[in-house]
Parts: C-alpha cells; structure tokens; sequence
C-alpha cells in the first residue's frame, strides 16, 4: 500500500460534476452541436406560435440553410397544410430575427406516431331545451331535402346529448 495519497483520488473529490450540458460545451465539436440544436429549438418555438397546436406538435426543424430551413412533417397531408401556411412561418422567423426566406418541407413518415389527425378535436357543447325546441321548429317549417336532413340531424344528436348531459348530473 502506497504512504502517499493517490493524486487521482483528491482530483475526483475536489472536481464538480459535470451536467450534460456543460459537457457538450467542453469541446468546440460537441459545443457546436449543442449550439445548432438550440437553435433548432428556438426555431420550433417561433414556429410553434404561428400555428395551431396539432400542426405545431406535427413538425421539427430538419435543417437550418444559410436563408432557408427544412421543416420534418410525418405525411403528405401535412406537407400540403405547411406548404400553404409557409409564407406566415416565413414572416414570424424574420420578425423574431431570423434572416430566412424560403420553407422546405420533408415528408418523414413515421416522425410522430402519435400525430394522428391533423383536425381538432371538437368539443361540444350540448345544446339547451329552449335552443333544441327552436331548431325543432326550424326543422318542421324546412322543405323536405338536404338541411331538413342535416338539422333533423343535429336534433338528435343533441337530444342524446342533453340526456347523457341529464343523466350525469343525477
């Protein structure tokens, strides 16, 4: 056994730990690694604020050009929806300072599974007596035809509605 004190050991005592974070920033590799992906980030935010949360939640900033940026989209449908909605992504990166002039999209299927539909869901709220009794009335003073269908429809459904809604509150 050595009389003297291992210098590795007091060097471990002494040293604070590092986090994650700290340690990309250690090397100028890592550190520039770190540095793109919070951009990456950053930029998923801006856009974020430009579009609903089911669409902002659909994508991920792919890559970051010199004047353009690629936006990963898990189907067609949502390439079409961002392609459409490009030029207003566009205007919020240059008014938060981003210096960037055109949007590409890339489809990557697979890229939120959890991404299922691109609408909302609808909440509903039930219809009350008084609105039902007058939609009612509509409905009976309505030709024959497609709205007769549709509010005859709409009667119903909210008719069952307002018992579930009933029932719940017994």
């Amino acid at each position: 056994m050595s009389r003297f004190p291992s210098n590795h050991a007091q060097s471990k005592e002494n040293k604070p730990s590092l986090s994650a974070i700290d340690w990309l920033g250690q090397n100028r590799q890592s550190a520039d690694v770190l540095a793109t992906a919070r951009r990456m980030i950053e930029m998923e935010h801006v856009i974020s604020q430009a579009l609903p949360d089911n669409l902002a939640r659909a994508s991920r900033v792919a890559h970051i050009g010199s004047a353009e940026i690629t936006l990963a989209v898990p189907s067609a449908a949502h390439a079409a929806k961002f392609r459409q909605l490009a030029p207003r992504i566009v205007q919020r990166l240059c008014q938060h300072g981003w210096n960037i002039n055109q949007l590409k999209v890339k489809v990557q299927a697979g890229l939120n599974r959890n991404v299922t539909n691109m609408s909302r869901k609808k909440e509903v709220n039930p219809l009350d007596e008084q609105a039902l009794t007058s939609f009612e009335e509509l409905y009976r003073n309505t030709p024959p035809g497609p709205l007769a269908e549709s509010l005859k429809r709409l009667i119903q459904r909210h008719r069952s509605s307002l018992m579930q809604h009933d029932i719940k509150q017994q």
